[in-house]
């Protein structure tokens, strides 16, 4: 199994709940529809405003917003999707962020 982890940081004309509707209410459908069915399995884990009264808050802005966690079967299913050139997700994303990464991982799941 192969997992991708995209780190996104919003436009700077979207507030974090714009960022969150955006993401949750449209990009993520699109792109569960343009990358079936290699995509297994896809999270979409959002930034909690610092407001909210957790805890730890940290001294500045983080630096992400949210974080996609996707996982493909095999490495071929990952380069199907990811291996295109005609990526009709990218725009969509490029107008919505400022910043994004990506991180390839395999998961090692630990007992406790």
């Amino acid at each position: 199994m192969i997992k991708v982890m995209w780190l996104l940081k919003r436009a700077p004309h979207l507030t974090l709940e714009e960022f969150g509707d955006w993401w949750l209410n449209h990009h993520a459908k699109d792109i569960a529809a343009d990358q079936a069915p290699y995509l297994k399995r896809y999270i979409v884990d959002l930034r909690v405003a610092d407001e909210s009264g957790l805890a730890g808050k940290p001294a500045a802005e983080p630096e992400w917003d949210g974080i996609a966690e996707q996982w493909f079967e095999t490495e071929a299913d990952y380069n199907a999707v990811y291996g295109r050139a005609d990526r009709p997700t990218r725009a969509d994303t490029l107008a919505h962020t400022s910043a994004f990464q990506r991180l390839v991982v395999r998961e090692h799941e630990q007992d406790l």
